[in-house]
């Protein structure tokens, strides 16, 4: 019997994306192409492991995000998302 996995949240990645993002990137809102639902990064359903992750629309289950560690560096693809928006720091 096969059994889907259940997703975490997207904040169970902020280690990995703090790799690549110089900000508090789980608080960030995505936009979905599929439904263009908007919300934090941190709300995504997020499948994965230590090599990648792929982050679902919590709305839609579209994959908005699949993001990935080599030993090079690392792939990023948001073709599933229609937008990112990351708030100013204030000064």
């Amino acid at each position: 019997m096969s059994e889907k996995p259940l997703p975490l949240d997207g904040n169970s990645a902020a280690g990995l994306l703090s790799e690549l993002f110089a900000v508090e990137i789980t608080g960030a809102s995505i936009t979905c192409d599929g439904c263009h639902h908007a919300a934090p990064i941190g709300a995504a359903r997020l499948y994965g492991g230590r090599m990648g992750a792929v982050f679902r629309c919590a709305h839609c289950e579209n994959v908005v995000v699949r993001l990935v560690r080599t030993p090079e560096g690392y792939w990023l693809e948001m073709k599933g998302a229609r937008s990112l928006f990351v708030q100013a720091r204030g000064d």
